[in-house]
């Protein structure tokens, strides 16, 4: 296989310095007979693909995205967190704009990374997340001390910018909308529609690299000579974090399901990844723990009564599945699987499904975990 890694210059991923025993170490990659030879696309073939897609996405716009029919779920800012919290589980989300009633304005998202920053940080000081807590702070409390918090984890002490809502128009083209995700290294971008005054905002839709990749791959689904690229497979493009071979330092995050909550939620935070792959002893794959799966928290409101250091990955995954489910490898709902050898077509067309917004590389057979692509893998290797 050829090493195709960005490592620390991809964005959206950043080097770890993180010892803890629960880490899987990283796992060496078989490189034996029967590796047959991958053929390796050439510049030029390279190329042309990266221009066509360029093409369409700079020629289709953002209003192409809207659904025939739907709803979006907004938070008032002045909303109790607990509040907030109940609602993106029992809505089935893990992200909502956030609307001021104040300023008449889309201020701002909650996703479930503001949850984990939540949960991180009532745990640092010795306390859980009790009720009144919960309903006392609001979204608009959390968000200022969010930028203190910030501030402290930047670590350099000087002055950190507010950061304005991150947002598109209708009639934006799909290239800006995709870059302005990839760039600010969030999982949506709001589709908002402005009067001519700039009053009256109408919040259209919440845009995501999913459904722009949908847009290609139906486009060019029966033409896929035109692209090239399409037909190579994964292992020979420099496409998705690997496993690191022996003598390599680059890290990779697993996690065992002993493993406490506690050590996933700071690995997720720290090397700015959305899921963690959870494996045995053997790095196989057995589930995937997600930035989205806080809000399982929610649910008989947990969240009182865990200490983080103290409940497992494997506990905290139960609470959000059926009490008789195991691990997600034996119901297929969690987290999709792709092979080394699959071509770069099928695995977008894997990542256009709902919620899909990555693939876990397994060895055949054993479930071998060997990497990950996430849709902004995709995305940052085609629009380079």
């Amino acid at each position: 296989m050829i090493n195709s890694t960005f490592g620390s210059q991809t964005p959206g991923r950043s080097n770890m310095d993180v010892d803890h025993d629960d880490i899987m170490p990283a796992v060496s990659l078989s490189h034996g007979a029967s590796q047959e030879a991958i053929p390796r696309i050439s510049s030029a073939d390279l190329e042309v693909s990266r221009h066509h897609i360029s093409v369409f996405l700079s020629t289709h716009t953002a209003y192409e995205l809207l659904p025939d029919s739907g709803k979006i779920i907004t938070l008032d800012i002045n909303l109790p967190v607990k509040q907030a919290f109940h609602i993106l589980h029992e809505q089935g989300i893990s992200v909502a704009p956030l609307w001021d009633f104040c300023k008449g304005q889309f201020v701002g998202v909650l996703s479930a990374l503001d949850f984990i920053l939540i949960l991180r940080e009532l745990g640092n000081h010795g306390s859980n997340m009790t009720e009144e807590q919960l309903e006392t702070h609001t979204i608009a409390a959390w968000k200022e001390g969010k930028l203190h918090l910030t501030r402290t984890m930047d670590g350099d002490g000087g002055s950190f910018p507010r950061q304005h809502l991150i947002h598109a128009g209708p009639y934006d083209c799909m290239k800006d909308v995709a870059l302005k995700i990839l760039q600010n290294k969030v999982a949506t971008v709001p589709i908002i529609h402005y009067s001519q005054d700039g009053s009256f905002p109408q919040l259209l839709h919440l845009a995501s690299l999913s459904g722009i990749l949908k847009c290609i791959y139906r486009y060019f689904r029966h033409s896929l000579s035109s692209l090239p690229i399409l037909e190579q497979p994964i292992c020979s493009i420099p496409l998705g974090t690997w496993v690191p071979k022996i003598g390599e330092s680059r890290p990779f995050a697993m996690l065992r399901p002993n493993a406490s909550l506690s050590a996933a939620l700071t690995l997720l935070v720290q090397a700015e990844v959305s899921s963690i792959p959870i494996v045995d002893d053997n790095g196989s794959l057995l589930d995937i723990y997600s930035r989205s799966d806080i809000t399982s928290l929610a649910k008989d409101k947990a969240y009182a009564q865990i200490h983080l250091d103290e409940m497992t990955i494997h506990q905290a995954l139960r609470l959000g599945q059926n009490a008789n489910s195991s691990y997600g490898f034996f119901n297929g709902q969690r987290f999709q699987m792709c092979l080394r050898s699959d071509p770069l077509h099928e695995v977008m067309k894997r990542l256009t499904n709902p919620g899909v917004r990555r693939l876990v590389i397994v060895e055949a057979g054993s479930n071998r975990v060997e990497g990950v692509i996430s849709l902004s893998d995709v995305f940052n290797f085609l629009l380079r």
